[in-house]
């Protein structure tokens, strides 16, 4: 019998993504996935629904995240600027996991049904940040604006970071992005 190894769920997330990466999303099993992590299919689903659901398994913890930090802020705060601390929450956690990120988003890229589930994600983190400005007092349409603009601008940096080569931390491009959506809305 083999003795218990920690960290099942982490290593079954790198199996995945290695797989996918090696096969494709389409052609990989969650029993290779268990396999390849050195656990068995049971354990597989007692972390995940799916085998979609291991490349978005940090959703509800970065939905957390950014509404925890926006709800600790001033009531004073404009309501893009709330949404633009949580973003910069959120750069703060990616910091690290570049490489990872980057594997990550060329699997969701290649396949259809990954990236209808990265919009249904991104949908539902726009909706919580909404629901979290709501609470504050902001009014709409500005809640749903400000969460829609923070959704967007975090895609846009996410996506220059991940493609950077001159290696550009996820928070400046956070916002840079934002500047030039302000410049954008401005008319500049």
């Amino acid at each position: 019998m083999s003795r218990w190894e920690p960290n099942a769920r982490g290593r079954l997330e790198q199996a995945a993504l290695e797989l996918y990466t090696e096969r494709g999303y389409e052609q990989t099993t969650v029993a290779e996935i268990a396999k390849r992590a050195g656990l068995t299919e049971r354990t597989f689903f007692r972390h995940f629904a799916d085998k979609r659901e291991v490349l978005f398994a940090g959703a509800a913890s970065l939905e957390e995240l950014l509404v925890a930090t926006v709800a600790e802020l001033p009531e004073s705060a404009a309501p893009i600027d709330a949404v633009a601390a949580a973003l910069d929450a959120a750069a703060a956690a990616f910091r690290e996991r570049r490489a990872y990120a980057r594997k990550r988003q060329a699997v969701i890229t290649a396949n259809a049904v990954l990236r209808e589930r990265e919009l249904i994600k991104l949908a539902s983190l726009s909706a919580a940040l909404a629901d979290t400005l709501r609470r504050r007092g902001v009014g709409e349409p500005a809640a749903s604006l400000a969460a829609e603009a923070g959704v967007a601008v975090f895609k846009v940096a996410f996506d220059r970071w991940i493609e950077e080569t001159n290696q550009r931390d996820l928070s400046h491009l956070i916002r840079e992005s934002l500047d030039e959506l302000k410049a954008v809305t401005a008319g500049k």
